[in-house]
């Protein structure tokens, strides 16, 4: 297995900043050309836009201004064109919000992360990002075919047969949220079997020290990647282990949150990226990710520039148990009873795993319908406490992170 996953990963500056004068105008021209950024792009010309301080003079583009261009047309806003044939699926994300996609030629460049966890032709990854309207599962199986890995679309749930087919084709390699792969193991010792996974590729919520020691504990090599279903891979880790490498497909800045301006390097700030994907060209996408540059470059080889890693949300949004949870969620649950006049939402932690815990300010009393409906908004189950009327500060706060996560 090679070191790297091709050449870009290890581009001179000089080589680096050429390539970019040449995509990023081309990617600029293809985004003005949509209906979605006829407005906003006008007055913009492709070829001035040759470099990353360059595009702070462009305008940011929120999920919320997405969301409402859809609604207004329908599927995509106007921000990517269906009959392109790239394109062949369309996924939903919570809002909802529609996005774009495919299964071919890794359209989500998830074969880098998984060549830099160190998965590749010999290994049966075990994929349990899920297959359902949103597109992890489907980001990380094109990527295991990029590495040349064999799959097993395994999903979410059903913790003992999970085990079962682990331990009958062999699977070696792991993918999926932080937090399930502990279910998976215990549940394995719990039955009295022996699981080959060494290696593991993570993403869709932190991964937290402590959980990555007990990983290493047990033999396997942990890494996490970062990525979202609008853009697909953003960053990933290398066995260095020191910080997030930006992927070759995207161009990041950190920005002052609400702003496009951008920070003094090492600041924190919101992520924002602009995608080289020519069937997708979102520009200055605002992630609501926070998180700062790292200087230099890693120890592993790899040239590109770097972040800390995920470092929470520029906004109330969580995301718990890999689910995000946002406060128009939290204001529908609100809705759904008339004697419910406030509702926050707390993530905590519980040894290895995201609990989330939902305080519910209620004349009703102990009402055992409110869990049922925290499902239905909230697309999560969680632990419901009901309070007296008054008793929620009032402080603006609806949805409260107590995790750490340093």
């Amino acid at each position: 297995m090679s070191r790297y996953f091709d050449a870009l990963e290890t581009r001179s500056g000089d080589q680096r900043a050429h390539d970019l004068a040449v995509a990023l105008p081309q990617q600029i021209a293809r985004a003005k050309a949509l209906p979605g950024y006829a407005a906003a792009l006008a007055e913009i010309d492709p070829m001035t836009v040759k470099n990353v301080a360059a595009l702070k003079n462009l305008p940011v583009l929120r999920k919320s201004l997405l969301g409402n261009a859809q609604a207004n047309l329908s599927p995509l806003g106007g921000y990517a064109d269906l009959t392109r044939a790239g394109i062949t699926h369309v996924f939903q994300s919570p809002g909802p919000v529609y996005e774009p996609g495919s299964s071919c030629n890794d359209w989500f460049r998830f074969g880098r992360v998984l060549h830099a966890a160190g998965i590749g032709q010999n290994d049966i990854l075990h994929n349990c990002f899920s297959y359902h309207l949103t597109p992890a599962g489907i980001m990380f199986e094109s990527g295991a075919r990029a590495v040349g890995a064999k799959i097993l679309p395994a999903g979410i749930g059903q913790t003992e047969l999970q085990v079962r087919a682990a331990v009958d084709i062999g699977t070696t390699a792991y993918a999926g949220t932080p937090d399930y792969l502990k279910v998976i193991l215990d549940k394995a010792e719990e039955m009295g079997e022996n699981l080959k996974i060494t290696r593991a590729s993570v993403g869709g919520g932190a991964l937290f020290p402590s959980l990555r020691q007990e990983y290493a504990d047990r033999g396997i090599l942990c890494l996490q990647g970062y990525g979202t279903a609008d853009l697909g891979s953003i960053g990933y880790e290398s066995e260095a282990m020191d910080g997030m490498i930006i992927d070759e497909g995207v161009i990041v800045e950190i920005v002052t949150p609400g702003t496009g301006n951008p920070v003094k390097p090492g600041d924190v700030g919101e992520v924002v990226v602009t995608t080289l994907n020519p069937d997708y060209p979102l520009i200055r996408f605002a992630t609501g990710d926070l998180s700062a540059l790292l200087p230099g470059q890693s120890p592993c080889g790899r040239t590109n520039i770097r972040i800390r890693g995920w470092m929470g949300r520029a906004d109330q949004t969580a995301k718990i148990k890999g689910m995000f949870v946002r406060p128009e969620q939290v204001a529908a649950l609100v809705a759904r009873h008339d004697e419910v006049s406030k509702a926050r939402v707390v993530a905590t932690r519980d040894g290895e795993m995201d609990v989330m815990t939902v305080r519910i300010e209620s004349t009703a009393g102990d009402f055992g319908g409110y869990g049922k409906t925290v499902a239905e908004t909230l697309k999560l189950k969680g632990v419901v406490e009901i309070v007296t009327p008054g008793s929620l500060p009032n402080d603006g706060i609806v949805i409260e992170d107590q995790r750490k996560y340093e």
